[in-house]
């Protein structure tokens, strides 16, 4: 019989030649998106994140270390057990401890610090959102050192917020010696607030997530990596010195009966009015302050002698007040107690920060938060004795409510309450309260503090990028500048033909567009107004918009 021909080498030609068509086909998309990895800075991002966690970690430790020892000279003691310490003192001292103090700070605040100011988170958002930029170095060191100086001296506020202004000014730093790209410096932003508030609470989750829901704005993969470096490394450091403790050593608590579950939802229309209030407190004496007028210098003493009167019959409002915080979660507090210093406090942070001491809200926020919650467990458990926690699980689940409405921040606050007490069996109840505070909170005020501190510099974040490139790009960016050796067109300012400048932001451009129907506006020189120095063309204007519009979603979603 004849043989049969041999199809085995055809048939494996089939099999193989996909096969390899496919292989090429891989290795050519790993090979592009290596490419994309290296050009658009990545490999150098994640080696700088944790140098960058580093650093901060070491400057928030010796921000505390530097609280502590201006404490020790008034107080005789370094650690958060502030009120303890103060009954072993004279009322004389605690009352001058805020006005000597503030005087120091008013002194600095005037020679040293250009804008007469501490900063804060709402910086940080403003340089996010300028592209990483508006972090000097010298001044934001400054501001740290004179909110060590304000904590230190008994002013009402939180160290949370200067801290992680301290971490973005020292990620912008090394971003501005580098030269990087505008894209790799919000990262490397993020990058040190992320450590700061892991190295502040020991919460690597939380600092992760506070950077990326409050300063990045979104939850870009490209971000993820370098930001949990950081963050991790912050927090090893500060377990290294502090030790792998929670802020808060509290007694287990658990929920009683399901049916309490309507009650963490009251719980959470209560805090989202406390929010409110503070809210308005904090913008009202605010604006009465910026009303007054006096030398810099003596405000923040005006604002320690109401301090310090406060001090010497609530010493509980001294500081961050932690300790008093701990006693509401350890149900140590009398219920007229935790609503006084729910009024007192409030008073007193207002009064701190509108005087210009430096410090943040957060601590402040989650004092009143656990004074809400403490208070409201105590009436439930009076009205439903069989029903109630007790009134510690309340004051946690009050301080995520008041801090997340506070802070706009509802994920990260969760998280951090979880790290800072060690309660996530508590999750359910919390994101119940936590919720219906927020968005209470935003239904009356429409923004968070930090948005509104942001709007009273005439900066809105929270509307989306297109509103804030439209305000922030001016025509400088996409005019058409006429030539040296060309004659200037002659303009008649008197003719009402539209025009514009240089420094006119690219909304007021389009507008004029719309209103005139011109497609070419002339540029003037205010110093010359009556040559053209440059045309504005409606079709740049629109492509340079559109382009910014890309490349700030490239960057939230890559």
């Amino acid at each position: 019989m004849p043989e049969m021909p041999n199809r085995t080498p055809s048939r494996l030609r089939r099999v193989l030649t996909p096969l390899k068509t496919g292989y090429a086909a891989a290795m050519t998309e790993m090979s592009a998106n290596l490419r994309l990895f290296s050009t658009r800075g990545q490999p150098l991002i994640w080696l700088l994140a944790p140098v960058i966690g580093a650093v901060v970690a070491i400057a928030a430790i010796l921000f505390r270390i530097g609280i502590g020892l201006v404490q020790y000279l008034w107080l005789g003691t370094t650690s958060e057990n502030v009120v303890s310490a103060t009954h072993q003192i004279p009322a004389l001292v605690i009352f001058a401890a805020p006005v000597i103090g503030g005087l120091a700070v008013g002194i600095l605040l005037q020679t040293i610090q250009p804008k007469q100011r501490t900063s804060s988170v709402a910086d940080v958002m403003e340089a996010r959102a300028r592209g990483g930029r508006g972090l000097p170095f010298w001044p934001g060191i400054s501001s740290a050192l004179l909110t060590v100086l304000s904590l230190g001296s008994g002013a009402s506020a939180g160290r949370e917020g200067p801290m992680v202004h301290l971490g973005a000014t020292l990620g912008a730093a090394l971003c501005e010696k580098l030269r990087l790209p505008d894209s790799a410096r919000r990262v490397l932003l993020a990058c040190g607030v992320a450590s700061a508030v892991s190295a502040s609470f020991n919460a690597p989750i939380a600092g992760m997530i506070f950077a990326h829901e409050v300063v990045l704005g979104h939850y870009a993969l490209s971000a993820i990596v370098p930001v949990v470096l950081s963050s991790v490394v912050g927090t090893l450091l500060s377990r290294l010195w502090f030790g792998d403790v929670a802020a808060f050593i509290i007694p287990g608590h658990q929920i009683t009966s399901y049916w309490e579950f309507p009650a963490f939802a009251l719980l959470g229309v209560t805090c989202a009015a406390v929010a409110v209030i503070f809210q308005f407190a904090l913008i009202g004496t605010d604006w009465v302050a910026r009303h007054v007028r006096v030398p810099t210098w003596s405000r923040p003493v005006i604002g320690g002698v109401a301090i310090g009167a406060i001090a010497v019959l609530f010493p509980e409002i001294i500081g961050v007040g932690y300790e008093t915080t701990d006693a509401a979660l350890k149900n140590n507090l009398p219920l007229t107690l935790m609503l006084t210093l729910l009024v007192v406090k409030t008073a007193a942070t207002a009064i701190a920060l509108a005087s210009r001491f430096g410090g943040g809200i957060f601590s402040p926020a989650l004092y009143l938060g656990a004074m809400t919650g403490g208070s409201y467990g105590l009436i439930a458990a009076s009205a439903f004795p069989e029903l109630a926690s007790s009134e510690g699980l309340y004051a946690i689940l009050g301080m995520g409510a008041v801090a997340a409405a506070m802070l706009g921040a509802p994920f990260s606050t969760t998280m951090i309450v979880f790290e800072l007490t060690g309660g996530y069996a508590l999750s359910i109840a919390l994101l119940v309260a936590v919720s219906v505070s927020t968005g209470l909170t935003f239904a009356f005020t429409g923004r968070s503090y930090f948005d509104w501190q942001l709007e009273m510099r005439g900066i809105v974040v929270r509307e989306g990028s297109h509103r804030f490139l439209a305000r922030t790009v001016s025509v400088s960016s996409f005019l058409e500048p006429i030539a040296e050796d060309e004659e200037k067109p002659p303009f008649d300012p008197a003719s009402g033909d539209p025009r514009l400048h240089a420094d006119d932001s690219l909304e007021k451009a389009l507008r004029l567009f719309d209103q005139t129907g011109a497609s070419r506006i002339a540029v003037i020189d205010p110093l010359n107004p009556d040559k053209v120095v440059a045309w504005a063309s409606q079709v740049r204007a629109l492509r340079h918009f559109n382009r910014a519009l890309i490349d700030a979603s490239v960057e939230e979603h890559r």
